[in-house]
């Protein structure tokens, strides 16, 4: 009974390490769409979301069934529930990545960023991809090193969206309605995948060390 439950904690981990990369493959083709103008891709972005709504669906029966089965203690029931937490944060990435795309579709063939923005969306871009790699990273190895740039990578993502929603009230900005909208909207959503990488962290962080506050996730 125990090998059984052993590999089916292994398929879960598996799972979750296949929506983290479905995560950084959804993220980096929007932020290509979007400052391409690629509504092909972006297309693509949207349409396979589903496919993580689907392995997110897998982890939650997965898990629920074993803490029903197997009723687990100690390290075991950390797994499951910490399992659920970052299953639900890589879901939701994913939809703010698709988020990026519907833009990039809706502006076709204009370009939903504004030139005067263009500088702060490109790092936004960077920052969200270098992120989603690192999620990736931090579930094949659980490095709370790894951990730890997430948190730092963040910091960045928060520094641009202040920047791009202090730009929209300085003087001089010009921008008509939708820009405007677009610059409040794309600027959050990239905000928000930061906030949940950072959740992502500090579930790891959780299920190896115990600790439900993140702190030691700053080696």
């Amino acid at each position: 009974m125990r090998t059984l439950f052993t590999a089916e904690l292994s398929e879960l981990a598996d799972d979750l390490i296949a929506m983290s990369q479905h995560v950084e493959s959804a993220i980096s083709r929007a932020s290509e769409a979007l400052l391409t103008e690629n509504v092909e891709l972006a297309q693509k972005v949207i349409a396979d979301d589903a496919k993580l709504d689907d392995l997110e669906q897998t982890v939650d029966e997965r898990c629920v069934l074993l803490i029903a089965q197997q009723q687990p203690v100690g390290l075991d029931l950390r797994t499951l529930v910490a399992s659920l937490r970052i299953s639900a944060g890589l879901e939701r990435m994913g939809d703010l990545a698709q988020h990026i795309a519907e833009a990039a579709r809706r502006s076709y063939p204009e370009s939903a960023i504004p030139t005067s923005h263009r500088e702060i969306f490109e790092g936004m871009t960077a920052a969200a991809k270098q992120t989603a790699a690192e999620v990736v990273e931090l579930m094949q190895t659980r490095d709370l090193n790894v951990a730890a740039r997430i948190v730092s990578d963040d910091d960045l993502l928060d520094d641009l969206h202040s920047q791009a929603y202090g730009s929209l009230l300085a003087e001089g900005y010009t921008g008509n309605t939708q820009e405007t909208l677009d610059i409040a909207l794309m600027s959050r959503y990239f905000e928000r995948f930061g906030d949940h990488a950072v959740n992502v962290s500090r579930r790891i962080v959780y299920l190896v060390t115990g600790d439900h506050t993140g702190d030691r996730a700053s080696i």
